[in-house]
């Protein structure tokens, strides 16, 4: 480490959340890791709330910059705030994600205890008491069913749970590995993690290093998440030189519930029948929840977002032959 530089840098990009941002800057102010070892850099994407007044005018005992930019998304902020960055620990934290006081002691601890550099993710919990909508409640179930698995070793960590709400990596391999690919708005991260682990870059999951995550998304924005990650593995597989990814697809598919495989079978083609049968599941889901019907709500936003995701998948694969697990 350089004299007089910081040992960890922690990115956080901002659009649009003043009001949380508040928060999450706080609990960093608030790290047990020591003041002097780390900076924040905020980089504020085309925010037009406030965001860039109350940057202007916050004070922090910590190390605190700041710098605003057009709106270009969330792997342009983060390229961005990592050019700034002075540390050689990166440590990114999303602006909806309140850090526990030992996050980035924890971060720091799994790099240092590693035998070479590696991927540290750190998980997103859900904040007890925030009420989240039920389709972001499913989502943060199915990270909580993720975390479980690796925790109980059911699966290793890998670049598919690389999720940069909170994780980190050494600077140098970021910078090697061409940052993030800015063409890309969803699933910017796991594309990089990719090319990390091309690079040979083990990922660690450190259930230590957490984060409470205040998610917060329209119904049709999580809809739209669903689709684009669909197109997106396909961009990967085909154009991103991740050609074992179609074969994993079709893994994760036979080991879907024999009714989803059905319902998106059924659906494959029939943009008809699929908006019915959309209409008809978020009539379902919604019924669910008023009556706290739990498992059907479940099961109705498993469905909604596989139905999505597939979608996706088919509509960015021009040669249908390449999917028969789909037919």
């Amino acid at each position: 480490m350089e004299v007089g530089h910081p040992e960890v840098s922690v990115v956080v990009p901002t659009y649009n959340r003043v009001g949380r941002l508040q928060h999450v800057l706080s609990a960093l102010e608030q790290q047990q890791f020591p003041a002097e070892d780390y900076e924040v850099i905020v980089v504020s994407d085309g925010s037009s709330d406030g965001t860039n007044d109350f940057l202007k005018d916050h004070r922090s005992e910590r190390t605190l910059r700041w710098f605003a930019q057009e709106n270009r998304g969330p792997a342009a902020a983060r390229n961005a705030g990592v050019k700034e960055a002075r540390g050689e620990l990166i440590v990114f934290v999303d602006d909806d994600v309140v850090a526990r006081p030992q996050l980035l002691t924890e971060h720091v601890r799994a790099h240092r205890e590693a035998s070479g550099d590696v991927v540290v993710v750190g998980p997103l919990l859900s904040p007890e008491g925030f009420v989240m909508t039920p389709w972001v409640r499913w989502e943060q179930e199915m990270l909580m069913k993720q975390y479980r698995a690796l925790i109980g070793g059911v699966w290793q960590p890998s670049a598919r749970q690389f999720y940069t709400g909170n994780a980190s990596l050494p600077r140098t391999q970021f910078l090697a590995a061409g940052g993030f690919d800015e063409y890309f708005r969803r699933a910017e991260d796991v594309e990089l993690a990719y090319r990390l682990a091309d690079r040979g870059l083990d990922f660690i999951f450190k259930m230590e290093a957490a984060g409470m995550h205040f998610a917060e998304r329209s119904f049709s924005s999580w809809l739209d998440a669903a689709y684009t990650y669909g197109r997106n593995d396909v961009i990967f597989a085909r154009d991103r030189n991740q050609e074992w990814l179609l074969s994993a697809l079709e893994t994760e598919f036979r080991q879907r519930h024999i009714l989803i495989r059905a319902l998106v079978r059924a659906c494959r083609g029939r943009e008809r029948l699929t908006s019915l049968t959309m209409s008809s599941l978020k009539l379902a889901a919604n019924t669910a929840t008023s009556l706290h019907a739990d498992e059907i709500e479940r099961v109705a936003y498993s469905a909604l977002f596989n139905l999505q995701y597939y979608k996706g998948l088919r509509d960015e694969m021009a040669d249908a032959q390449s999917l028969p697990f789909l037919r």
